[in-house]
């Protein structure tokens, strides 16, 4: 099998998990971190692919149509993990926009890829999002709400780089007296 087929068939597969899992939800952000690179199998920031960045692009945007999820493309540490993101997004969510253009040795070819097939893209310098995925350990974990939560699917790679997704929730407050779920709450008397 071909590298490209290879790289659909992953990312179909913990896409159509990601999906089924329920975490997507219309309005979500999520953050895709992507060394092509470590995709085709090499060191991260050695061996860019636009083609591999192509095959991503298009399951990631089918998602992305599907469940109504906005896409962040984190950028490499070149423009300091600054994030490819349409111009909806970034006035949706307040975000601040930086003055840079992705290429592949300055962004990253996910990124640039991302920011070239894009509607009306604008990059910027961070954002909290809702989920998100990191192909490559390309380390997105900056770009996420607090608080993370691991997603498990069966399909762990996307060719020879490491997929890891998360989810976020929010953070659990309180003490021992403290209910976290609307139910409980309800069948609680006022002792």
């Amino acid at each position: 099998m071909n590298l490209k087929t290879q790289v659909t068939r992953d990312i179909k597969t913990i896409t159509k998990e990601w999906q089924a899992s329920g975490c997507l939800k219309p309005g979500d952000v999520i953050v895709i971190g992507c060394s092509t690179s470590e995709v085709v199998g090499e060191k991260i920031g050695t061996a860019g692919s636009e083609a591999v960045a192509s095959a991503l692009f298009e399951e990631l945007t089918a998602i992305q149509t599907a469940t109504g999820v906005q896409i962040a493309f984190q950028c490499c540490e070149h423009l300091n993990r600054s994030l490819v993101v349409e111009k909806e997004t970034m006035q949706k969510q307040n975000l601040t926009e930086v003055s840079a253009v992705p290429v592949p040795r300055a962004g990253g070819s996910m990124a640039s890829f991302a920011y070239k097939n894009m509607k009306n893209p604008v990059l910027v310098e961070s954002i909290e999002a809702d989920g998100g995925l990191d192909i490559g350990e390309t380390m997105i974990g900056m770009h996420l709400k607090p608080v993370a939560v691991p997603l498990r699917f069966s399909q762990r790679s996307i060719g020879g780089a490491r997929a890891t997704a998360a989810r976020t929730r929010p953070k659990l407050i309180g003490g021992e007296r403290a209910v976290y779920d609307q139910e409980t709450a309800e069948n609680m008397t006022g002792e």
